[in-house]
């Protein structure tokens, strides 16, 4: 099994910024591709961000040209910045791994981080 762990919650004014870290107990190189995920009170889980195997990139249009993902494969880690922040990106903020085969094939989640944005 593989475990995700997020980092970097917190509290943040509007048009603040935040940096997300989640930390795999694998290679992210095992992942064909990871992503961060956001769920607001009342509301569905939601796609904020994903980065493929070629380093492909995709954004919700919500969090287009504000938050950035990326992954440093030495640290094991997967980030999100997140810049410009507004009072609606407030949720607890998920990451996501997927690993097609092999013994770890599977979705993996993270525990959740929250995120407030509120002056």
């Amino acid at each position: 099994q593989v475990q995700l762990v997020e980092s970097g919650g917190g509290l943040a004014q509007p048009g603040g910024s935040l940096r997300l870290s989640c930390t795999a107990s694998s290679s992210l190189r095992s992942f064909h591709s990871m992503g961060w995920y956001r769920q607001a009170p009342g509301n569905q889980r939601e796609l904020v961000a994903t980065i493929g195997s070629f380093d492909q990139t995709n954004y919700a249009d919500a969090v287009q040209g504000r938050f950035t993902v990326s992954r440093d494969y030495d640290k094991n880690t997967l980030f999100l910045q997140m810049n410009s922040l507004k009072p609606e990106d407030t949720a607890v903020y998920y990451c996501n791994g997927h690993v097609p085969y092999g013994s770890l094939t599977g979705d993996y989640w993270g525990q959740g981080t929250q995120v407030t944005v509120s002056s």
